[in-house]
């Protein structure tokens, strides 16, 4: 399943907007650099240098966080789980949930710590009681990245403290918490709304302000310092629609967080969202030489979703194009074939099909037999 997702994220050729004209330009935003993008599909609705490297800052505790949520899916860490505070964990500069060195601290306390309060001290102890030491799980977080399509990332720390082999962009940034939504959806709408949280006597407010501004917005998560500037990741539900932006570099918290709203605004406001096909849903049964079962059916593993610009969505249309031959063994959510999505006969995108099932081999007969039938194929 994760194959598959990594294959969604990479594979996906963002559309060419063929009535461009006939839409708002999008907004030029006070910022180094931003995204906007579709999160059903990952789609790209606006972005400026995107793909420019940049300091992440605290946006780093998204891949923190998405390794604890990973940990405790597999069992390798608890959420009552108490974990000792070493003294490089206490003594990490910058925001802090204040731990203190020599006691333990309940890793959903160091999870709230992170997330609301961006404790930078609260990551260094989740990282120890994952990996051991934070170097180990700085190794963890690149294998992760590459994992997850991040083409354009390197991580040193946990917290985000800088460093000049520390970098993402705007586009992995995205990639990211995308898949921290998609993987995580529990652990997200645990936390990430916070508005504030109390340790050690002490009360930090959350310092996303859009949390208080919009109503549909759910997190996600600030970052600064002096180089990388005012940062903000944001996500917000509106019926079934859910986007996500990202603005780095702004000059000011409160900038952050207007230029976020600016461009969530604009999605919503000049897109719809088509679905144009279920979850599951079969949109082909492809032909399999070979196999225990003669087809296998081809679709998507979650509802697909388009934003289309306001008015088109009639005009879309669709076609799949198979590979073949296709031999078993097909396993479930190997890619099977390409959807084009056209609008008004222009490309607009390209997605991975795959197959919803799998078929294994059939026995010496039926892959004889097909052997055969293939040489007059």
């Amino acid at each position: 399943m994760r194959t598959l997702q990594k294959l969604f994220l990479s594979l996906l050729i963002l559309p060419t907007l063929v009535f461009a004209q006939q839409l708002p330009t999008p907004p030029a935003l006070a910022a180094k650099s931003w995204l906007l993008i579709e999160s059903a599909s990952g789609q790209e609705l606006a972005s400026q240098a995107a793909d420019d490297r940049l300091e992440p800052a605290s946006l780093t505790k998204l891949m923190t966080a998405y390794l604890t949520f990973a940990a405790l899916k597999q069992g390798t860490i608890k959420l009552d789980q108490a974990v000792p505070v070493s003294e490089k964990a206490w003594k990490t500069e910058g925001s802090r949930m204040f731990i203190q060195v020599n006691t333990q601290v309940k890793v959903e306390d160091l999870i709230k710590g992170m997330i609301v309060q961006s404790g930078n001290d609260a990551c260094v102890a989740l990282a120890e009681a994952i990996a051991g030491s934070e170097d180990n799980f700085a190794q963890m977080m690149n294998r992760e990245a590459q994992r997850l399509g991040m083409k354009s990332s390197s991580f040193r720390n946990a917290a985000g403290l800088p460093d000049p082999q520390h970098y993402t962009t705007a586009r992995d940034l995205a990639t990211l918490t995308n898949a921290l939504i998609r993987d995580f959806p529990e652990e997200y709408a645990k936390y990430y709304s916070l508005k504030e949280f109390r340790y050690n006597n002490i009360t930090q407010p959350n310092r996303n302000r859009l949390l208080w501004l919009d109503p549909t917005v759910d997190g996600v998560k600030t970052g600064h310092t002096e180089a990388a500037g005012y940062c903000l990741i944001s996500s917000s539900k509106r019926g079934n629609r859910r986007l996500l932006s990202v603005v780095l570099g702004a000059s000011s918290d409160n900038v952050r967080a207007r230029e976020s709203l600016k461009l969530l605004n604009y999605g919503f406001q000049f897109y719809d969202a088509v679905q144009m096909y279920a979850k599951d849903q079969a949109v082909s049964n492809l032909k399999v030489w070979k196999g225990a079962e003669k087809t296998v059916k081809a679709g998507f593993t979650r509802d697909f979703i388009l934003a289309v610009p306001k008015g088109f969505a009639p005009r879309l249309k669709a076609e799949l194009v198979s590979q073949q031959p296709l031999i078993a063994p097909v396993t479930a959510g190997q890619v099977v074939g390409t959807m084009k999505v056209t609008l008004d006969g222009k490309a607009y995108g390209e997605y991975p099909v795959v197959a919803i099932d799998g078929v294994p081999v059939a026995g010496v007969i039926g892959r004889a037999i097909d052997t055969v039938r293939l040489w007059f194929n």
